[in-house]
């Protein structure tokens, strides 16, 4: 089976998985140290050691055209990923010769990734998902294009908005002890962490649990996302919208209900951590909870200060709606549905509508 094969079966039972929430695995040799000359031999060798090693249901092909074999595993109800391994590679090692053997390598990847800390469980691991290096490859041009309009973009937002960097750093300063900026981890493409910047809008040493506990009821179901309940028979606002929460300053409200605690993210877009356009950064906490196919929202574009979401219904979709409208960004991005986005963010934040 070709690459390109391969590549869209992988696509094809990777989203399986996100609907039966069942493991998938895969197994790749690396070949590109053995010689061209001896190659042919060796793959004929390490193909016929697969057929009889494995299931005919588990698919196998290059993942790499000539230079990384793959094999797909599927249905398995228990898989130890280990006892596999070495009984295929224990195959190899009776018919490889030695000089070919040393140069293989071998890799197994699993989806969705199991739970061996917090940062893998969280991260989504490249290697599954070829299919957005090659959109990011076919699609160069115009993603060099969102990159310049990210760096043209966030150099005169930082040149023009420098006077309310002065004056809000000054406000939080006076008013409330603690940093002018607050940094947190969030989640950028592929699941990669990185720190994320904001105004402080928060009194300094501040229970977290609330906002977690709410996140997380809200990504399960079990709070409204157009008329959720604060517990205390309070409405709650919705998407990350906690009603009269006791932790944010009197400074930090004006801030976050005219998004002007969002100014530092230029930092972040510069960077290139960040987009001007794109879908929110999760904080890890979020994704920790999410269904399998939430994570499609943190792979393939880098989150951005404004998204689809914010201008169509900023905080008054519920959570997968959400999802479903950064996934609906991701699949049919254009540099003109960035330029779109851009020019309807300042009215979304002038009618001040679910401010996040």
């Amino acid at each position: 089976m070709d690459a390109a094969s391969f590549h869209q079966i992988l696509y094809l039972e990777r989203k399986r998985r996100e609907r039966s929430q069942r493991p998938m695995h895969m197994l790749l040799i690396d070949m590109m140290r053995i010689p061209g000359e001896e190659q042919e031999s060796a793959v004929r060798t390490i193909y016929r050691q697969l057929s009889s090693l494995t299931r005919e249901t588990d698919l196998k092909g290059w993942y790499s055209e000539s230079q990384v074999l793959g094999v797909i595993f599927t249905e398995f109800n228990s898989f130890d990923k280990e006892k596999i391994k070495k009984k295929i590679m224990d195959g190899l090692v009776r018919d490889l010769p030695p000089v070919h053997w040393e140069k293989l390598g071998f890799k197994i990847h699993e989806f969705p990734r199991l739970k061996e800390n917090d940062q893998d469980e969280i991260m989504a691991n490249p290697v599954l998902y070829p299919e957005v290096r090659k959109k990011y490859e076919a699609r160069r041009g115009p993603f060099l294009i969102k990159r310049v309009m990210d760096i043209v973009g966030s150099l005169a937002g930082l040149i023009v908005f420098s006077p309310f960097f002065l004056i809000i750093s000054l406000l939080i300063k006076i008013t409330s002890p603690g940093p002018i900026l607050f940094r947190q981890e969030r989640v950028g493409l592929y699941g990669k962490r990185f720190t994320f910047l904001k105004f402080r809008t928060m009194y300094v040493n501040n229970d977290p649990s609330v906002h977690q506990e709410y996140v997380k009821n809200l990504i399960a179901g079990k709070v409204d996302g157009n008329n959720g309940d604060n517990g205390d028979g309070s409405l709650q606002k919705p998407i990350y919208k906690i009603k009269n929460d006791k932790r944010i300053t009197p400074v930090g409200d004006v801030l976050r209900k005219t998004s002007l605690d969002e100014l530092p993210q230029f930092i972040n877009v510069l960077l290139g951590d960040m987009s001007l356009v794109g879908p929110r950064p999760p904080i890890p906490y979020e994704v920790s909870s999410y269904d399998i196919w939430h994570r499609s929202r943190v792979v393939e574009v880098k989150p951005g200060i404004t998204g689809l979401w914010q201008v169509m219904g900023r905080s008054t979709t519920s959570f997968d709606e959400m999802v479903r409208l950064d996934i609906k960004y991701t699949r049919e991005w254009s540099v003109w549905l960035d330029l779109k986005i851009l020019a309807k963010t300042p009215w979304a934040v002038l009618r001040g509508k679910g401010a996040y």
